[in-house]
């Protein structure tokens, strides 16, 4: 157990070795329900939402959610987010558990004053628990009456499972298929044991925060405070796919469309180690004897049996194939830029 975002989280129930395997090959159950939910609501909702994350929020229909970003006026993130519409004027960001009250400070801030918008934390109305893995759905299904199948990537529907009302979302954040459960905290312990107990001759595990990080890193997920944060641009984390570039404002649009029309000093790459080592966060990156850059997210990855990272490079050392050392502590190690992500699960 460690000290995250001001909860107690564990790190492994088993091994992260077995809770990574078992996500990739059957199923995991995480309990996410450190991340924070900030609803916005009001006439003027759309219009504050889009003011506020890059993301085009409008292309947004009732039950359907997106990944999105809150900006600084400089085009870099105060937040990475995920935008669920619940209604034509009523929103539900889910946050980073350490941002919460900076989330909610910012956003409070910059719709002072912006029509009828209401902006409140409600993170402790729930618990949040993601079913992770190909056997997420057969899993699920003899629990509740929706047909969990009929729900699309990134859109969610209402209903129970196990006799609790939950929010069923077809999200995740290890690049497998799945669905978080928003439930009322008061009975998110018995759903978290109903489900193992559904889950287990399938080979469902509880997965802990060690498995979530060497999962989404796979899956080339970026990682607030690691990957990008205050000093890292949209578009040099390379999330230009997050941006709404056809909105009329957001803010740090500008700044964004100037790096977009002029280009990044650096930019977020792929690599894989080619000398033995694993590449950790913070170590630095040379190329030539020349420093260029650092790593923001390193391991030795339990299925695809390899040490992969990622790094923040100059553009003309972003191509794969390019290779750079990275210091191992002392020693230098030879990495290779890959296409990123570094896994991705099969569509059949």
């Amino acid at each position: 157990m460690v000290a995250f975002g001001g909860w107690e989280m564990p790190v492994e129930y088993s091994s992260i070795t077995e809770e990574h395997l078992a996500v990739r090959t059957r199923a995991g159950l995480f309990d996410v329900s450190h991340m924070g939910e900030i609803e916005i609501a009001g006439s003027d909702a759309l219009t504050g939402v889009q003011r506020i994350s890059c993301n085009d929020a409008a292309r947004l229909r009732v039950g359907q959610a997106h990944y999105s970003a809150l900006t600084t006026p400089e085009g870099t993130f105060v937040d990475d987010i995920l935008v669920y519409r619940l209604a034509e004027q009523h929103f539900l960001l889910v946050v980073n558990a350490s941002n919460i009250d900076k989330d909610y400070a910012w956003i409070r801030t910059q719709l002072q004053g912006f029509g009828d918008v209401a902006v409140v934390n409600n993170s402790a109305r729930y618990a949040l628990l993601a079913l992770q893995g190909p056997a997420a759905v057969p899993i699920l299904q003899p629990l509740t009456g929706v047909d969990v199948t009929s729900i699309k990537y990134y859109w969610f529907a209402s209903g129970e499972v196990a006799n609790v009302r939950v929010t069923i979302s077809r999200t995740g954040y290890t690049g497998e298929d799945g669905f978080e459960l928003f439930a009322p905290p008061h009975a998110a312990d018995r759903l978290w044991t109903t489900l193992l107990e559904a889950g287990g001759g399938a080979g469902l595990l509880p997965a802990g925060l060690g498995a979530r990080d060497t999962l989404r890193l796979e899956a080339a997920l970026r990682l607030f405070g690691n990957d990008m944060d205050e000093t890292t641009t949209i578009l040099e984390a390379g999330l230009g796919w997050i941006v709404g570039w056809h909105k009329e404002d957001f803010i740090g649009r500008e700044v964004l469309l100037q790096q977009k029309q002029a280009g990044t000093v650096r930019t977020l790459v792929g690599f894989e180690m080619i000398d033995r080592g694993i590449a950790r966060h913070g170590y630095a990156v040379s190329r030539a004897g020349q420093p260029i850059g650092h790593v923001t997210s390193g391991t030795q990855t339990p299925f695809l049996k390899k040490a992969i990272g990622m790094a923040y490079v100059p553009p003309d050392c972003a191509r794969p194939g390019t290779e750079f050392d990275v210091d191992l502590r002392g020693r230098p190690g030879r990495a290779r830029v890959v296409a990123m992500p570094f896994y991705k699960r099969s569509r059949s």
